[in-house]
C-alpha cells in the first residue's frame, strides 16, 4: 500500500514538472513586447500587398520593394536580421496587423489621421503624388479628377482600401462609378477590358505596373493635374505601421530611420525602385501628418 502511494506521488510530481516545462517553453512572457520577441527570435513578420514598387515578390520569389528594403535596412541596424512576408490584400492589412497575423505593415501605406486611430506609424520614408493610366490615346481626354467627375459615364478603378477612393469621393465622384479591385493585376485587367476608363494610383505604382505590363494599349496620362483635396495637395507620405501597443518598437525604428535619412542611405535604398530625391520625405514627421485637420 505504501508503495502505491509513493508511486502515485511520483506520477503527480511528474505531471506537475511536465506542465512547468511546457509553460516555461511557451515563447513570450506576459511582459515581452513585440520588439523584445523580434530581438530574441531574430526576425519579424511583415504584412505586404503585392504592389510594385512598394512591396512585392520578385521573379525569384524574394520579398522586396521600396517599403520592404527601407524596413529591412532599419531592422537590420536594430539587430533584427530577417523579415518573413505575409501577402495580404491592401484593405486587410490593418485588420491583419491588429489580429496579430504579422508584426509590421510594410506596404507603402499613407499616413492619415483616420488610419492613425487604428495603428501607430513610423516617420515617413517617401512622399509621392497621384497618377492616372488610361487606354492608349486617352479616348476620354482625361487630364484631372475634375475631368473624371464631370464625364457622366467615366469609371475609375482603384485598389480596395487605398486613399484614392477617398480622394475621388471628396472630389465629387459617385461611388457607383468607382470600381474597387483587390490588386494591381486586377486594375490593369479592368482598364484593358473596359470595365474602367481610368486607373488612379500613386505615380510609382502606375509607372511600375505599366513597365511590367509592357502593353502598347495602355499609357500614363502625362499632363495630369495633381488633385487638391479639401484645400490641400494630394501628395502623400508613406511609412511602416505598427500595433497601438508597440510604441517602443516605433521609437526604436524611428531612431534608426533618422540615421539612414541623415547619411543619405535612404535615397540609395529607394532609387532602384524608381524613386528620386524629389520623393524623399524631407523633415515631415508622422506626428505632423496625424495632426492634420
Amino acid at each position: 500500500m505504501k508503495k502505491k502511494k509513493t508511486t502515485r506521488k511520483w506520477i503527480i510530481a511528474g505531471i506537475i514538472l511536465t506542465m512547468l516545462v511546457a509553460v516555461s517553453g511557451c515563447g513570450t512572457t506576459g511582459n515581452e513586447t513585440t520588439l523584445d520577441k523580434a530581438l530574441r527570435e531574430g526576425y519579424v513578420t511583415v504584412g505586404f500587398h503585392n504592389e510594385d514598387p512598394y512591396a512585392y515578390e520578385n521573379s525569384e520569389g524574394e520579398l522586396t520593394g521600396q517599403a520592404v528594403e527601407v524596413a529591412r535596412a532599419v531592422l537590420k541596424n536594430m539587430g533584427i536580421d530577417e523579415m518573413r512576408g505575409v501577402l495580404t490584400e491592401f484593405g486587410s492589412l490593418i485588420p491583419g496587423l491588429n489580429a496579430e497575423r504579422f508584426d509590421i505593415i510594410t506596404a507603402g501605406m499613407y499616413i492619415t489621421p483616420e488610419r492613425g486611430e487604428q495603428v501607430l506609424f513610423a516617420d515617413p520614408d517617401f512622399s509621392v503624388g497621384e497618377a492616372l493610366a488610361v487606354q492608349s490615346g486617352n479616348p476620354l481626354d482625361i487630364q484631372s479628377y475634375e475631368d473624371i467627375v464631370n464625364h457622366e459615364t467615366a469609371k475609375v478603378v482603384v485598389l480596395s482600401g487605398v486613399i484614392e477612393n477617398d480622394y475621388l469621393l471628396k472630389s465629387g465622384m459617385p461611388q457607383e462609378r468607382i470600381v474597387n479591385v483587390p490588386d494591381v493585376a486586377s486594375a490593369i485587367s479592368a482598364l484593358k477590358t473596359g470595365r474602367a476608363d481610368v486607373w488612379n494610383a500613386t505615380s510609382p505604382t502606375i509607372d511600375g505596373a505599366l513597365k511590367s505590363a509592357n502593353d502598347p494599349d495602355l499609357e500614363r496620362v502625362e499632363d495630369f493635374t495633381q488633385p487638391i483635396i479639401e484645400g490641400k495637395s494630394a501628395v502623400g507620405y508613406g511609412a511602416a505601421a505598427f500595433r497601438k501597443g508597440d510604441q517602443d518598437f516605433v521609437d526604436a525604428f524611428n531612431e534608426e530611420l533618422a540615421k539612414i535619412k541623415e547619411s543619405g542611405e535612404l535615397l540609395e535604398i529607394i532609387e532602384p525602385f524608381g524613386f528620386t530625391e524629389n520623393e524623399l520625405p524631407g523633415d515631415v514627421m508622422a506626428e505632423d501628418l496625424l495632426n492634420e485637420k
